[in-house]
């Protein structure tokens, strides 16, 4: 019988030691994929870069041209690395994913729990890592969806 697997939306500003814990207690038990998000550190580099910061709506962040959609794809790979790399130093080797889609080299950026609703058939059980103050809020967000009750908001201290 094949391990289940599962699939974990954390942003880009929760991945501490706790969290990192409690990823490496769950691969043990799934095939782990972890989607990580970077919105706090895309703010910072557009500030920098001297781009408006985006509206972030529903879907995500509203990036209006080429230059934009790169800078935070690579501002999300970067943290993708990071975590890659903090995860193997503690034995830890799972998938680490950006909410990106590269459609006929288009960059496609989407909001990560839109990233939890389009994974949402085809993963056995789906976390969504948010701070304590914002788990009534996921959990509202995500209960008309989430009909097959897989969907769990868990709260981290930052």
């Amino acid at each position: 019988m094949s391990r289940k697997n599962c699939f974990i939306k954390v942003s880009g500003d929760m991945f501490n030691n706790e969290v990192l814990q409690w990823i490496k207690k769950l691969s043990r038990k799934y095939f782990v994929v972890v989607c990580v998000g970077g919105g706090t550190q895309i703010n910072e580099a557009f500030a920098k870069a001297g781009l408006p910061v985006s509206k972030f709506g529903p879907l995500g962040r509203e990036a209006k041209s080429f230059e934009e959609r790169q800078l935070a794809r690579s501002v999300l790979e970067k943290n993708q690395a990071e975590i890659q790399d903090r995860l193997a130093k503690i034995g830890v080797h799972v998938s680490v994913v950006i909410p990106v889609f590269d459609i006929g080299t288009v960059l496609c950026h989407i909001n990560g729990d839109q990233a939890v609703l389009t994974t949402y058939l085809g993963f056995d059980i789906l976390y969504v890592v948010t701070t304590p103050q914002r788990v009534a809020e996921k959990e509202k967000f995500f209960k008309p969806y989430d009909t097959l009750h897989k969907i769990h908001v868990i709260g981290f201290k930052t």
